[in-house]
């Protein structure tokens, strides 16, 4: 297939064009290139024949256009979103630009490139969204497609409108999509402002790890090499018109995650200075954070065959070690905007 990647130079994205083009796909690469993305991410395939990049912002629909023509793609995996929750809380427009109207232009810009087209039938419109659209579990219970709405951030409030507007498009006008909902995802290249890469690399420069709260808030985790491989499945055999959960059935306090991120740096990269647990500090919580997120697979396990491939120990030690290795990686990006700096206070 012809693939058309929103986002693809950003964490989840970057794996999704990797594995990609591993598997003999063509990608078509579509990022505008704001703070969080990195063309470093796609390096490794960059100057693959198959491989191809445009810079594009999904608010602009006439640049959508242009690409859907001149590329002329099989299909669409809209992953550009913003997505840092902290950030929502500190301006939330930016997050209605891009996750809402920037949706709706994909929509509209695929669905007239799909019906210029006789609208063929394996064409597909995979739109990636979050398990935060449903909201806050309590002490049980998980998550299923079913569950009701329920978004408490301007982040997750943003991404549940774009779902909502992606069923709508394949009511109304019979655009073939699939969606999926997913949990909280780690590992390479994950952009410095998000839990485990915070606490890795703070770690390893002797400063605080910041825990919000009691650190008792719940997480599913899933490694991000995992979801890129059950995206692809999706796109590939997904029902048209159905969601599909996507969870590593790995729930860990945020507390339980950053002491296993310590273990497993006093092993890889011990300090002189002890144990980097004794480096914790618990700091105000987020305003509104939700308590649990917790995911049911049975579906996409059930309908498709699909597993997550390593337990969240196993992908830790993965995700450091490779922290550890890619320095000329993660140094730049330490001084970009709002790296390091508490953001998300404002209630």
């Amino acid at each position: 297939m012809k693939i058309f990647v929103t986002g693809g130079a950003g964490f989840i994205g970057s794996a999704v064009v990797r594995l990609a083009i591993a598997r003999g796909h063509s990608v078509v690469n579509v990022d505008a290139l704001t703070y969080a993305a990195c063309l470093a991410n796609v390096a490794d395939v960059a100057v693959h024949p198959r491989y191809a990049f445009e810079q594009a912002d999904i608010r602009d629909r006439t640049s959508l256009d242009a690409i859907f023509t001149k590329h002329a793609p099989d299909t669409v995996m809209h992953l550009a979103a913003e997505s840092h929750v902290d950030r929502s809380i500190d301006g939330p427009a930016n997050f209605i630009e891009t996750n809402v109207n920037g949706t709706l232009n994909m929509l509209e810009a695929a669905r007239s490139y799909w019906q210029s087209k006789g609208g063929p039938a394996n064409f597909r419109f995979h739109h990636i969204s979050t398990d935060e659209v449903f909201g806050s579990l309590g002490p049980t219970g998980l998550f299923t497609e079913d569950t009701p709405y329920d978004p408490r951030s301007p982040y997750s409030a943003s991404k549940a409108s774009s779902d909502h507007l992606v069923r709508a498009w394949h009511e109304t006008y019979g655009l073939p999509v699939v969606l999926t909902n997913c949990s909280n995802n780690y590992g390479p290249y994950h952009f410095p402002e998000k839990l485990v890469p915070v606490v890795i690399l703070n770690a390893l420069a002797g400063k605080s790890l910041p825990i919000y709260g009691d650190g008792g808030n719940i997480r599913d985790w899933l490694f991000v090499e995992d979801h890129a491989d059950a995206l692809l499945l999706v796109l590939e055999k997904g029902v048209v018109g159905r969601s599909y959960n996507i969870g590593g059935a790995n729930e860990r306090t945020n507390l339980e995650l950053v002491k296993t991120l310590c273990g497993i740096l006093d092993r890889l990269s011990p300090s002189a200075e002890g144990s980097y647990a004794e480096l914790i500090t618990f700091v105000t919580d987020r305003p509104g954070h939700d308590a649990r997120y917790a995911i049911d697979p049975s579906r996409i396990r059930d309908e498709l065959g699909w597993r997550p491939s390593v337990t969240v120990e196993e992908g830790l030690e993965q995700t450091v070690q490779w922290y550890l290795d890619n320095e000329d990686w993660w140094q730049p990006l330490l001084q970009r905007s709002g790296v390091g700096t508490r953001l998300g206070t404002s209630s």
